[in-house]
C-alpha cells in the first residue's frame, strides 16, 4: 500500500456517491469505510499509488453531491495507521460473510 484516501461526508447515499466518483477517476481500491452517527457521517477509505488516491480524493472532493466534512490522502502511511484501517477492513469483511 503506497498510499491512502478519506473521504468523510454526511449521509450514505453521499458517501457511496464519492466511493463511484473515486473508483471512476483514478486506479483506486476501496478498502473500507466507517460508519458513525447511525450513518450521518460517513468515511470511506481507498489505497493506491500517492498520484491515484491524490486525483480520486480531489475528484470526489469537486464531484460530491454533498461537500465532503473532511479528506486526507497520506502518503506511505505509518505501520500503525495501516493497522487500524485493516482492522476497519476485517470488521467488514466479517459482517459480509
Amino acid at each position: 500500500m503506497n498510499s491512502l484516501g478519506m473521504v468523510e461526508v454526511s449521509g450514505v447515499t453521499a458517501a457511496v456517491d464519492c466511493l463511484d466518483i473515486m473508483c471512476k477517476s483514478a486506479n483506486v481500491e476501496f478498502v473500507t469505510w466507517e460508519r458513525k452517527l447511525g450513518g450521518r457521517l460517513v468515511t470511506i477509505i481507498v489505497k493506491g499509488t500517492v498520484s491515484a488516491v491524490t486525483a480520486a480524493v480531489e475528484n470526489a472532493v469537486a464531484g460530491a453531491i454533498i461537500k465532503p466534512c473532511s479528506y486526507a490522502v497520506i502518503a506511505n502511511p505509518h505501520e500503525e495507521t495501516e493497522r487500524i484501517v485493516s482492522i476497519s477492513a476485517a470488521r467488514l469483511k466479517k459482517k459480509r460473510g
